[in-house]
């Protein structure tokens, strides 16, 4: 298996506009491609945005879901694929032919669609449903898999993941300085956004704190770790709506490693080249190897009713 050279990007998407998010894609794309990047991973709805979507009726929702992959957008992802000979992986709302609605993240190259996953957690609109599998699947001579924002917050998601095969994880948020009953978490202001470079170091020391950075590095390494995998974690940059997110997007190896890391407050990719070795070396892999699952195989599939509420997403009465 031959080495890997994978970017992560940041940007900061607009409400909707999908040919200004899309322009961003493409521009990011160009510039990792003629980096050596065989793939670049963008954020969770990249393509749409993602949080003003909370507010939008059903109706709304299918204006702006598209099928996949015969909609306009994932047209364009592979057109870009194709131009610039690179895997490209983005997120958006989709929709089928019943008008169910699923939120989606997709994996594309110049011949087209390649992967597909549904997000198993979402819940940033009522009418979204939930994806019902796993998604593994080859890219380069690797196998890669795909969770959604809140799918790696549920631990075994990533180890089914794992034992399913993948040695890589693409795993794109929108995440980060959010109220939560954790301490230390809460908004950033945005008003600091408005002058970034004036603010930087505030804004810094907002972003790598508790309400961003030290919360993530509390649980993604151990993602990597306790799995022997890659961790591709790609993360907005700048205003979501009326939310501020604090990107960070970054690549962690099977040690729990940080390879590269997006530290600036704009736009952004970092690459990582990615090697084999960790992936038998590491001990997650060793971990995995001795497990014994007839001792809890009963336990982790007891009936169990999934109850999901978000700390800052308040319920509707």
């Amino acid at each position: 298996m031959k080495n890997f050279k994978i970017a992560t990007a940041q940007f900061e998407n607009k409400s909707g506009d999908k040919a200004y998010n899309l322009s961003v894609i493409k521009h990011l794309t160009q510039q990792a491609a003629n980096q050596g990047a065989q793939a670049i991973a963008f954020h969770e709805c990249s393509i749409t945005g993602y949080t003003f979507a909370r507010h939008l009726s059903k109706q709304q929702m299918l204006e702006l879901a598209e099928f996949v992959p015969q909609g306009p957008s994932v047209i364009q992802l592979i057109e870009f694929a194709k131009e610039f000979n690179i895997a490209i992986l983005a997120g958006l709302f989709e929709k089928d032919e019943n008008d169910n609605l699923f939120k989606a993240y997709v994996c594309v190259d110049g011949t087209g669609l390649i992967a597909k996953h549904r997000k198993l957690h979402p819940f940033i609109n009522p009418h979204l449903l939930p994806g019902n599998a796993f998604t593994v699947f080859d890219l380069y001579g690797w196998k890669c898999g795909i969770l959604i924002c809140y799918d790696n917050n549920i631990i075994e998601n990533v180890r089914a993941t794992t034992l399913l095969g993948a040695q890589i994880i693409f795993m794109p948020h929108v995440t980060m300085c959010t109220p939560s009953t954790r301490p230390g978490a809460g908004f950033v202001d945005a008003r600091l956004w408005e002058n970034k470079e004036q603010n930087s170091d505030l804004l810094r020391t907002e972003f790598d704190g508790l309400k961003g950075r030290e919360w993530l590095m509390k649980w993604l390494p151990a993602r990597a770790y306790d799995n022997g995998i890659y961790a591709v974690f790609a993360n907005p940059i700048g205003m979501d709506d009326d939310q501020l997110k604090n990107g960070c997007s970054m690549i962690i190896d099977p040690f729990g490693d940080v390879m590269a890391e997006c530290r600036f407050l704009g736009n952004e990719f970092v690459i990582a080249e990615l090697n084999p070795d960790p992936l038998t070396n590491a001990g997650g892999y060793r971990y995995i190897q001795a497990r014994k699952p007839d001792l809890y195989k009963d336990i982790l599939g007891q009936p169990h009713e999934s109850h999901q509420q978000v700390a800052w997403l308040k319920k509707k009465d």
